[in-house]
């Protein structure tokens, strides 16, 4: 149901542009019926420095600009709002709504980006002043307290104030597990916690997966693991941040999402040969690019993760350019049945999880079929090779190797109906 409490019919969009530590303002959201209108400041145009926020969906330029049909508001405003998680905390600490009637509470899409906090993923931010810039900020707090005030949000129950503001901090982050930002000296990190319905170890999966990742010449982000209360918490290194002096670089961002011009209606229509095809005409560097691609869709495929929907990739904005920015939320997902596909489509309408279907993105991805199946055995002789190394590191149970291996990494559907060209890992599909 949507909530009674009074939403607001304007935000202000302000951007930090390539370089400064500082947002200024750039122009103004509006709710017009349905869908949300966004115009250009005049003193933003008239700056030479000036950059659109995505030049597909905004371009530089003076009037009112709508959202393209059927979306209700840019893409590229939508990819700075908070998912599932975030929703949750904002509908937790203004309605105090608890269990099953906390998840009937939404709110529109303004309220959500006012009520985030500020420190949100890429270059921009969502105020109610035009002139004012007053960051949302998160109070001081321990991973201990973080992890505990997660819980109480997903049971429905309100927070102390000061951890309430610590939590929200991280409420404009996306996904839908529960998470929190901090920062460490010249770092800044994204904490994800463990839940009590988590089926298995969640957090140390998704851990092994980076870890292995970068083992497979993929540029994924950095990882670490942590622990408080006896929980699991992995620390995810933020690529879109970096220190300055005395403050922080905002890199902007979109999602593949935004790319591709879908709602979270349509993503189901995503796929892989269409994000190759973007790369190929508007990403620098596109041949490197489309090799990485490729490494990113075999690595999914072996290692389970069938999540890698299009806001599970992303590509960093100059005002200019593309570039495709390092591989997260890489975690292998439960799957009850042998047969699963990923959440974009490979090639064509397939998506099965298997080598065999990656080996037909190949040619979108610029590349040779021996070139594609050099790449699907280094990352096998890796995976396989590094497995119990990175389980070592993690502490992973013995009970937690028995349900990933063979079950998530190195699922034998992932090497059903190998061609010849790869029949010496035929084995792997017993």
């Amino acid at each position: 149901m949507t909530s009674e409490r009074p939403q607001p019919d304007e935000a202000y969009v302000w951007i930090c542009l390539p370089g400064a530590t500082e947002p200024i303002v750039a122009g103004r959201i509006e709710k017009r019926g349905e869908i949300f209108v966004f115009n250009y400041g005049r003193s933003y145009l008239a700056r030479g420095d000036a950059i659109p926020i995505y030049r597909e969906e905004l371009p530089l330029e003076a009037g009112v600009i709508a959202p393209h049909p059927p979306l209700s508001i840019a893409n590229c405003l939508r990819d700075g709002a908070p998912d599932a998680w975030g929703r949750r905390v904002i509908v937790n600490r203004l309605t105090g709504s608890k269990g099953t009637e906390a998840a009937t509470v939404e709110f529109d899409e303004l309220t959500y980006l006012l009520e985030s906090g500020s420190d949100r993923i890429g270059a921009l931010d969502f105020q109610a002043s035009p002139t004012d810039y007053a960051p949302r900020r998160g109070g001081e707090a321990t991973l201990a307290e973080l992890q505990a005030s997660a819980e109480k949000v997903l049971a429905g129950e309100p927070l102390h104030p000061e951890l309430d503001q610590a939590l929200h901090h991280g409420s404009s982050i996306g996904g839908a597990r529960p998470k929190a930002l901090l920062t460490d000296g010249t770092r800044k990190l994204i904490a994800k916690f463990s839940t009590s319905s988590d089926t298995f170890n969640v957090v140390k999966a998704e851990f092994i997966a980076m870890r292995l990742a970068r083992a497979c010449q993929i540029n994924a982000a950095g990882v670490a693991l942590a622990q408080a209360s006896g929980k699991d918490i992995i620390l995810v290194e933020r690529f879109d941040r970096q220190r300055s002096g005395t403050g922080w670089t905002r890199r902007a961002m979109v999602s593949a999402l935004t790319l591709f011009g879908l709602d979270e209606v349509a993503a189901r229509h995503a796929s892989y040969e269409e994000l190759a095809h973007r790369i190929r005409s508007e990403f620098s560097s596109p041949r490197d690019t489309l090799r990485e691609l490729y490494k990113r869709v075999v690595f999914n495929v072996l290692v389970g993760n069938t999540d890698d929907h299009a806001r599970n990739h992303a590509a960093f904005w100059n005002g200019q350019t593309l570039s495709l920015t390092p591989a997260y939320d890489i975690c292998p997902q439960p799957r009850t049945a042998r047969e699963v596909n990923q959440a974009m489509k490979i090639s064509g309408n397939a998506g099965d999880s298997r080598l065999a279907t990656v080996l037909h993105l190949a040619p979108a991805c610029h590349l040779s079929e021996d070139d594609a199946c050099d790449i699907i055995r280094m990352q096998v002789g890796a995976i396989s090779s590094g497995w119990r190394g990175v389980c070592n590191e993690a502490r992973l149970s013995e009970v937690d190797e028995k349900y990933l291996w063979r079950r998530q990494f190195l699922h034998p559907y992932a090497f059903d109906s190998l061609p010849d060209a790869l029949s010496d890992l035929r084995k792997w599909a017993d």
